[in-house]
C-alpha cells in the first residue's frame, strides 16, 4: 500500500487529533521562544521578579487537577478545546495588553493554565484513538509529529525577527490565533462516549504504583529542566546559543526516536522500557556531575552535551506511564482523573526538588545536585521493579514481543 492510500485510511478523528497537535506545538514554540526577550524588553525584570514568575507560571500544573474536576461535565475533546482557549486568550492578552508587570502575570496565569490543562489529556486522547495495544504507538508517532511543529515554529520565530520584521506582539498573534486553530480541530472531533461521570478529587489505592512513578517523575524532570542547563551555561560558561543548538538537535533526533520508543514500550512493555531509563538515567546524572573531573574540559562539554541529548530523549519514556495506567485501571472513567492528578503530584514535588537542588548546590557544590538525581532514578528503578499487569494486558504484549522475534 502506498503512502498516500496508507494516509486517505487513517480516521477523521486521528486526522483531526493530529492537526490540533501540530497547531498546539507550534503555538507552543513560538511562545517560548520569545517569551524570555519579551520579558527583558518589556519589564527589565530584577532578580526576584523574574523568580517569582515562575510560581504563578508553575501554580496552574498543582491546580490542574481542581480545574478539570470544576470542568468534570465536559467531554475529555472539548476540555482540551478549552484548554486551548485558554491559551488563545493569554497570549493574546501578553501581546496586546501587558501594561504593568501584575496584568501580565495574570494574563500569564491563564496562558499556563490552558497548557497545562492540556498535558494529561494530550496523552488520554491520544490512547483513545489507538488500536488496543498499540497506544505506546500511537503516542510515539504524536509526539513525533509535536516535535516537527516544534522546529516549525522555531524556525518561523528566526526567520520572522531576522528577515520580516516580527515584534513580540506578532508572536503572541501567531500564537493566539494557532491555538484557536487547536481548539477549532478539538471542537470538530467527536466527543468520546462515557457511560460513567469521571471522579477527579480522588486517589485510588489501587494506582498508588503509578502515583509513585508520577512523583519520582516529577522529581527527575526537574533535573532535566533547572540543573542540567545550569551546568552547560554556568559550569562550563557556554552562550544561550548552545542550549538553543541543543534543544533544536533534541528535537530532530525526537522526530525520529519517538516513534520507535512507542512501539518499544508495546512490545516490550512499560515494566523493561522505565527500567531502561532509570539504568540510563544513573549514568547521565553520573556524568553532569563527573565528568568535568575527570576529562579535560573540551572532552568534559562534549560529554556532557551528549547526556544532555541523551536525558532529553529519556524525558520522552513519560508515555509509558500514561500507557501503564490505561491498562491498570479498573474503570475507563479511571483514567483521566489519575493523568490529571499525576500532573498535579509531580508539580508538587518537582518545585519541592528545584528548591532542595538550589540548595544542594549552593552549599556542598553542582555535583551533589546530580548524585540526588541518582537516587531519585535508583528508586525509580526499583519502583519500575514492581510493575504488574493483569494477564489480560500482559498478554498481548509477550505476543508483540513474540512476534517481532526470529523464529
Amino acid at each position: 500500500m502506498s503512502l498516500t492510500a496508507a494516509l486517505r485510511r487513517l480516521p477523521r478523528e486521528l486526522w483531526l487529533y493530529a492537526a490540533a497537535t501540530v497547531f498546539f506545538g507550534m503555538a507552543s514554540s513560538i511562545f517560548d521562544s520569545t517569551f524570555n526577550n519579551f520579558l527583558d524588553d518589556r519589564f527589565m525584570l530584577s532578580g526576584f521578579e523574574r523568580s517569582f514568575l515562575e510560581f504563578p507560571r508553575e501554580m496552574p500544573g498543582f491546580l490542574t487537577v481542581f480545574f478539570s474536576a470544576a470542568l468534570w461535565f465536559l467531554p475529555s475533546r472539548r476540555m482540551a478545546a478549552v484548554a486551548m482557549l485558554s491559551c488563545a486568550l493569554g497570549a493574546a492578552l501578553l501581546g496586546f495588553y501587558s501594561p504593568t508587570y501584575i496584568i501580565m502575570v495574570f494574563w500569564l496565569f491563564f496562558y499556563s493554565l490552558g497548557q497545562h490543562l492540556f498535558l494529561p489529556l494530550q496523552q488520554f486522547i491520544g490512547m483513545e484513538l489507538a488500536e488496543k495495544g498499540k497506544e505506546g504507538e500511537r503516542l510515539g508517532q504524536l509526539n513525533s509529529l509535536r516535535n516537527v511543529a516544534i522546529i516549525l515554529g522555531s524556525l518561523l520565530v528566526f526567520v520572522g525577527f531576522r528577515y520580516l520584521n516580527f515584534n513580540f506582539s506578532t508572536t503572541f498573534v501567531l500564537t493566539s490565533v494557532s491555538m484557536v486553530l487547536a481548539a477549532l480541530m478539538l471542537f470538530a472531533m467527536k466527543p468520546a462516549r462515557s457511560t460513567k461521570r469521571p471522579v477527579f478529587l480522588r486517589l485510588h489505592r489501587e494506582y498508588s504504583l503509578y502515583y509513585v512513578l508520577a512523583i519520582l517523575y516529577g522529581s527527575r524532570k526537574q533535573i532535566f529542566i533547572t540543573f542540567a542547563p545550569w551546568v552547560i551555561v554556568t559550569v562550563f560558561n557556554q552562550p544561550t546559543q548552545t542550549l538553543a543548538t541543543l534543544m533544536t538537535i533534541g528535537g530532530v533526533i525526537g522526530v525520529l526516536f519517538q516513534p520507535i520508543l512507542g512501539k518499544a514500550i508495546d512490545r516490550l512493555g512499560e515494566k523493561t522500557v522505565i527500567c531502561m531509563e532509570a539504568i540510563l538515567l544513573m549514568l547521565v546524572c553520573l556524568g553532569y556531575g563527573f565528568v568535568k573531573f575527570i576529562f579535560p574540559e573540551a572532552v568534559a562539554f562534549l560529554l556532557t552535551c551528549i547526556f544532555y541529548l541523551l536525558d532529553q530523549i529519556l524525558m520522552s519514556v513519560n508515555m509509558a506511564r500514561a500507557t501503564y495506567m490505561k491498562k491498570i485501571a479498573r474503570y475507563p472513567e479511571d483514567i483521566q482523573p489519575a493523568l490529571t492528578a499525576s500532573v498535579t503530584i509531580d508539580h508538587i514535588f518537582s518545585i519541592a526538588v528545584a528548591l532542595l537542588g538550589g540548595l544542594i548546590w549552593n552549599q556542598f557544590g553542582f555535583q551533589y545536585v546530580f548524585l540526588l538525581g541518582m537516587g531519585i532514578a535508583a528508586i525509580n528503578l526499583m519502583a519500575a521493579l514492581r510493575i504488574r499487569l493483569p494477564l489480560a494486558e500482559a498478554a498481548p504484549s509477550l505476543e508483540a514481543a513474540k512476534a517481532g522475534s526470529p523464529d
